[in-house]
């Protein structure tokens, strides 16, 4: 038997009205969250296996700004640990965020959008117990898939930055297995990814790499890894030589960034372009305070004096 959900024990974070905004958007009043959206795997599964189209990843820092992509056509994006938690509690992606936080947030953008909704599970929050009670909680809210990467717990280290570790390969299977099979009880079209941060790593390096990529694919069972800070073209090349399924890399290391074209003829099966939302506006906010800072008070009421007048035609 397993253990009660976050949801289980707290109840609905909030009643759903009967006629959400958007049509169709989130769930009804007649429909539970796991029967409105449970079709959000298949559609994950689908976009990533298009031939010769490359899946745009976006990042998702608020659920407005979620409605928004929505109605711009975005087909798929994440939740990530710094893209919001950083933004609404200036936290360092360094394992701070929990569980039960997570899948907070994560149900209130799931329930915003009709495209699938990826979360950072960061390294899945404890043993395989946690992992599977972890995948267990994102499947009943809706999500078509979870991220979870082969840091050592105790040394999370936000993407990027230095003193990286990873746990022993065996650890990290087992880790995935816990994923995998938790999925395979509830829905088995649930997308389980694989974060392999072996080249970044202190204890790692890209022979490492390229061992870890198939390893967690076979033994692991997932159904796409991807390759965190890639230093070349070549690099990618290799590591997509050795991985079967869905593939993407991260490309912060990169000497210039991938064109859509490019990730196409490397066999990419997505662009992971997830800081780009929160990072416009975060340019347009910062903006706005250089102009308050610059003019006062009087900047503010002109600004809100022109929107107000602009509504009332």
């Amino acid at each position: 038997m397993r253990s009660r959900s976050f949801l289980e024990i707290t109840g609905p974070l909030y009643a759903p009205p009967q006629d959400l905004p958007g049509g169709g958007r989130g769930f009804s009043g007649t429909l539970n969250p796991a029967e409105a959206r449970q079709s959000q795997g298949k559609k994950l599964r689908a976009l990533l296996a298009r031939k010769g189209t490359v899946l745009c990843v976006l990042g998702t820092p608020t659920a407005s700004a979620t409605q928004w992509m929505d109605d711009a056509g975005v087909e798929a994006a994440f939740v990530g640990t710094s893209i919001l938690f950083n933004r609404y509690g200036a936290l360092p992606d360094t394992g701070l965020v929990t569980t039960s936080e997570s899948i907070w947030a994560a149900k209130f953008i799931a329930e915003s959008c009709r495209f699938p909704i990826i979360l950072d599970g960061d390294t899945g929050h404890g043993g395989p117990a946690a992992v599977r009670r972890l995948v267990q909680e994102c499947i009943e809210i809706g999500l078509a898939g979870i991220r979870i990467d082969d840091q050592e717990i105790e040394a999370k280290r936000s993407t990027g930055d230095g003193g990286i570790q990873i746990v022993p390969r065996q650890q990290a299977v087992e880790r995935y297995q816990a994923a995998v099979k938790a999925k395979n009880e509830m829905d088995p079209d649930f997308v389980i990814m694989a974060q392999c941060y072996a080249r970044e790593a202190a204890n790692g390096g890209m022979d490492e790499l390229l061992a870890r990529l198939p390893l967690y694919e076979s033994a692991g069972g997932v159904d796409w890894v991807q390759f965190t800070r890639p230093r070349s073209v070549e690099e990618i090349r290799r590591a997509r030589a050795v991985v079967k399924g869905p593939f993407s890399a991260m490309q912060g290391d990169l000497p210039k960034a991938l064109t859509i074209k490019e990730h196409a003829d490397l066999g990419l099966n997505a662009k992971w372009a997830t800081g780009w939302p929160g990072s416009v506006m975060t340019a347009a906010a910062r903006r706005a305070v250089d102009e308050f800072k610059g003019k006062g008070d009087a900047f503010v009421i002109d600004q809100d004096a022109q929107r107000s007048n602009a509504r009332r035609g």
